[in-house]
């Protein structure tokens, strides 16, 4: 049975939520549930609400709203790990990671990730609540959060909506968070999905330099690195081919020698490609002579399933948004996703360099838009007219002074406790596994802390933890990444 708790506003109770489309700055819900992870039982507690965003005067400018879920019958809390968890885009909340991989409570869908009807949840069988507490954020405009006031001009967009802006709010909320819940002496992990593997890599040196908060370890689930992304450079090209060798062996679109290997003995070879020779190539621009030009479109086809004179078309910088559309043109002329490439999806015509839509995002959002209303408002009675925001109004997004990579090399280096992992998925042609290689390498070019990364990868995409057992997977390297990485009484030092 659960035990309803409301706090925060007076006189403030759920069907209040229910008669105003604004919710109370401040506010939480907590209910009692149990869940078997691994085989064993879970009591555990979850509290649901708002928490103000302060301003240099005492004044809030924005609520959060939060999901926090602690395990029953921990005598010392200081001990218990406390995980947590951010979704990207920027703009998205935090229902992703929430109700489909490490959380109590996951979607209802087949064990690839495809939607099912009736919507709706389960237990989660390898959620990571049995060895640390977790809490899901939404940053401002996602989910229910929102700033004070929803809109106008009164607005100063230039506290929330940037790299650096979001680092600096989210790091000070974090405090008030942790000082309220009294987990100042817990061990400390922030995962980061998308953008948020961004966002997690500035918040690690924000709470470290500006909240005196350190961290035992960082989570980057398939994340977006900015640096890669917007240069539209050499480097930024060719990491792409791992990735498209990788969607076109799962559609069976390489030559039958590649073909009949493993998918890991496909992929270290292409990658030794990309970076002693593909890389140089493009590189050199139009002063490369023909000869090479043609041997490497040669090998790159022979790699991504693509013809080799539209990779010559391309001046061998073939956007990956051609690639979703052509590598099935001439099989069966499906379109691919984007997120996951594993998704098939049927355009108006064959013609073009681009997809009419993302099939993947439409049909997650199929099932997680339906599932995480009923599950905040039924299962954790957090009653409310408000709408989830699955992805909120955000933009324009001040991406300048982007310096995040450096950010997360100098809070590992002063802090000889934090670690990194890593997790991407095969098929994500948007945040590719081979670009989060590549991050990994460029934060700490003097490869001294090398050894305190770890990368781990998958055969799904983007949200990995949907196909089942990826989500096994997945939670267990998590699980054993926490469990590896706590001091457990060993000095901070080198």
């Amino acid at each position: 049975m659960k035990k309803l708790l409301l706090l925060g506003m007076a006189f403030c109770t759920s069907l209040a939520f229910a008669q105003s489309r604004k919710l109370p700055v401040d506010t939480t819900v907590t209910t009692q549930h149990s869940v078997t992870i691994n085989g064993s039982n879970i009591d555990y507690t979850a509290t649901t609400g708002t928490q103000p965003v302060w301003d240099e005067l005492g004044e809030p400018i924005a609520s959060l709203h939060y999901t926090y879920y602690t395990k029953n019958g921990v005598k010392d809390r200081s001990s218990r790990p406390l995980l947590i968890s951010f979704n990207g885009g920027p703009g998205s909340g935090s229902v992703w990671m929430h109700l489909a991989y490490t959380g109590p409570r996951i979607l209802k869908i087949d064990d690839e990730g495809y939607p099912v009807q009736p919507y709706g949840v389960k237990e989660n069988p390898y959620s990571v609540l049995d060895v640390t507490d977790i809490v899901y954020v939404n940053p401002v405009n996602t989910g229910y959060s929102r700033t004070i006031p929803e809109t106008g001009k009164e607005v100063d967009r230039k506290k929330f909506f940037g790299i650096n802006a979001d680092t600096k709010y989210l790091a000070e909320w974090l405090n008030t968070f942790v000082s309220r819940n009294n987990r100042w002496n817990s061990p400390k992990y922030i995962v980061g999905e998308s953008y948020g593997g961004t966002r997690v890599m500035g918040l690690s040196l924000a709470l470290q330099n500006q909240q005196w908060m350190y961290l035992n370890g960082v989570i980057m689930v398939s994340p977006a690195d900015y640096k890669v992304f917007r240069d539209n450079d050499p480097v930024s090209s060719a990491l792409n081919l791992p990735y498209f060798a990788a969607a076109a062996w799962h559609h069976k679109a390489l030559p039958s020698d590649l073909q009949s290997k493993d998918l890991l003995e496909v992929l270290p070879e292409v990658e030794e490609f990309t970076i002693n020779e593909l890389l140089p190539a493009i590189a050199k621009g139009g002063f490369i002579p023909e000869s090479e030009r043609k041997a490497i479109a040669d090998k790159m086809a022979r790699y991504s399933g693509l013809d080799a004179k539209d990779i010559i078309d391309h001046n061998l910088d073939v956007p990956t948004q051609f690639f979703w559309k052509a590598l099935l043109r001439d099989k069966g002329g499906y379109t691919i996703g984007r997120l996951d490439s594993r998704y098939l999806g049927i355009d108006k015509k064959m013609a073009g360099t681009r997809p009419d839509y993302s099939p993947e995002l439409t049909s997650w959002l199929h099932s997680f838009t339906p599932a995480i209303n009923y599950y905040l408002q039924e299962e954790l009675d957090f009653k409310t007219d408000i709408k989830y925001n699955m992805f909120g109004p955000v933009h324009p997004w001040d991406n300048d002074d982007d310096n995040v990579r450096e950010n997360l090399r100098q809070a590992m280096a002063q802090n000889p406790y934090l670690n990194v992992l890593v997790q991407s998925g095969y098929y994500d042609g948007a945040c590719t596994y081979f670009a989060a290689k590549y991050t990994m390498s460029q934060v700490d070019p003097s490869g001294r802390m090398k050894d305190r990364f770890e990368f781990k990868g998958y055969r799904s995409g983007h949200m990995m933890y949907l196909r089942k057992e990826d989500l096994k997977s997945a939670n267990e390297d998590i699980r054993a990444f926490i469990l590896r990485t706590q001091a457990k009484g060993k000095s901070a030092k080198y």
